[in-house]
């Protein structure tokens, strides 16, 4: 394990240029051009860095997704990262990659730009070292992941289901880079209101408010809400009516569900679902669904995260921590499948924000972390 360390550790200076490059070429999940431009670059940076190969997964709507594969064997170890950001075009402009004060800022550095630096580098010195595995490594580099992995989920779950083990690059929490063993499921409902338009002056006897009618819906919604379960359920859009003068005929509510087992899922769902008006004239529709479904932190995951610790504190020389989080990732998808470690990827801050860097001293280390669970998973039976 300590040749790995070492190899890492004197390669900081190339991922810091890779990290660079993948900034500056920008990535919005919603312009294929520029995402194809770095799908591209991150095929040609594979092939030469592992001489591994690669197949496109197509997606219809949004740039091709790539499943890279190095090494043979029968079973394989998944690696899942994604190169589009939240980041506008022009972005670049504006927010300028740059270094200080050790750390590398620019948009995408934090999420997941150097995550993405850190899996090519593990592949690297496992290969460059000659380090043999008795399972193939798969890196599934997606399009689409910022936008809820609408057309890379299909792909990413066949993988994982061919996969002993499955090591997410979204970044870790915190200045102390604690991995994620635990994240909470996401949905999205959309509730519309059709009410009964009407003068609210002359015959506001005649209507029936869609936006009376919300507002109990909405207050019902609340209610819904359990955080001692993990559970919110939070109404963050609401519009309608079309005059003040006017008994609104629609209305419409965003509705933000989370929750942190499949058993309050199974709980709430189906109450968002069955919303009906208290007004007879009035008619409710919802659509949506919960699109991540809870990643709860299982004996599998523990056993998975005890032993990156038990790497961490034996070689590198830190105590690794665990936490849960509240937002989603593709990890969602893979933890039923397979014993899933999320939060592999660069210690930093400001995801989505202005002021998103990364450590670059903390790369290599937690490349060399990843590249260690790889050589200790793919060596086992």
């Amino acid at each position: 394990m300590e040749e790995i360390i070492e190899y890492l550790k004197n390669r900081q200076g190339e991922m810091l240029e890779l990290v660079e490059d993948l900034v500056k070429m920008e990535s919005p999940s919603q312009e294929p051009i520029l995402t194809s431009q770095i799908a591209e670059y991150l095929t040609i940076c594979f092939t030469k860095m592992t001489e591994g190969t690669y197949t496109r997964i197509s997606s219809d709507e949004y740039t091709d997704h790539i499943r890279a594969e190095w090494g043979t064997g029968e079973e394989q170890l998944l690696i899942l990262t994604h190169f589009d950001t939240v980041w506008p075009q022009g972005t670049i402009e504006e927010m300028p990659f740059y270094v200080e004060d050790g750390k590398a800022y620019g948009p995408g550095t934090f999420d997941m730009k150097a995550g993405i630096v850190q899996a090519l580098f593990a592949i690297q010195a496992i290969h460059e070292l000659n380090i043999h595995l008795n399972k193939k490594i798969v890196l599934l580099m997606t399009s689409d992941e910022e936008l809820g992995s609408p057309t890379s989920k299909e792909a990413i779950m066949e993988e994982a289901e061919k996969s002993s083990h499955v090591f997410v690059m979204e970044p870790p929490l915190g200045e102390n880079g604690a991995l994620k063993t635990a994240r909470k499921g996401v949905g999205t409902f959309d509730v519309s209101v059709t009410g009964v338009s009407s003068h609210a002056g002359i015959e506001p006897e005649k209507g029936a408010s869609a936006i009376t009618e919300l507002a109990e819906q909405i207050t019902y919604l609340s209610s819904l809400t359990d955080l001692v379960k993990g559970t919110s359920v939070n109404v963050g859009i609401i519009d309608g009516g079309s005059s003040k003068n006017v008994v609104a005929e629609e209305a419409h509510a965003v509705v933000d569900v989370r929750v942190q087992t499949q058993e309050e899922m199974d709980r709430v769902v189906p109450l968002i679902e069955a919303l009906s008006p208290q007004d007879d004239e009035v008619k409710i529709e919802v659509t949506g669904e919960i699109y991540r479904p809870p990643l709860e932190r299982t004996d599998e995951i523990e056993a998975l995260f005890d032993q990156a610790s038990v790497l961490s504190k034996k070689y590198l020389g830190f105590e690794l921590e665990e936490e849960s989080t509240g937002g989603g990732s593709d990890a969602n998808f893979t933890a039923e499948l397979a014993p899933t470690l999320d939060g592999l990827g660069a210690v930093g801050d400001g995801a989505h924000a202005s002021h998103e860097h990364v450590i670059i001293e903390e790369m290599p280390k937690r490349s060399a972390l990843l590249a260690m669970l790889l050589v200790t998973c793919g060596q086992s039976k």
